[in-house]
C-alpha cells in the first residue's frame, strides 16, 4: 500500500512574524503574544485578473481584553504594504513594551 506524504504547510511571515489571510481580513503576528494586528480590506481594484487591495484599515489589538476594548490604536492606509508597515512598527512597539 503506498501511503500519502503529509505536505507541509508553509505559513507566510513578514519580518518573521506570521500573517494569516481569511477573506478580506489579514492578521499579523504571534496569536499567543499579547498583541495582535488585524487589517481589513476596504477597497480593491482589478489591475488585469489581479485584485490589489486599495484601501486598508489597520488596527493593534490587544488579546486579554474582549469585545471593543480590544482596540488600542486604529488608522486607514492607501495600499496593503502601507498598512503592513504601519502594523509592523504598531506591533512591535507594543510588544517591546
Amino acid at each position: 500500500m503506498a501511503t500519502k506524504k503529509k505536505e507541509e504547510k508553509q505559513q507566510l511571515t513578514y519580518k518573521g512574524k506570521p500573517l494569516l489571510r481569511r477573506g478580506n481580513l489579514i492578521y499579523y503576528g504571534n496569536p499567543e503574544d499579547k498583541y495582535i494586528v488585524m487589517m481589513t480590506v476596504l477597497e480593491s481594484t482589478k489591475i488585469i485578473d489581479l485584485d490589489v487591495s486599495s484601501l486598508v484599515s489597520v488596527q493593534l489589538q490587544t488579546n486579554a481584553a474582549p469585545g471593543k476594548e480590544k482596540v488600542i490604536k486604529k488608522a486607514e492606509r492607501d495600499g496593503l504594504y502601507s498598512a503592513l508597515d504601519l502594523g509592523e512598527f504598531w506591533l512591535t512597539e507594543a510588544l517591546s513594551s
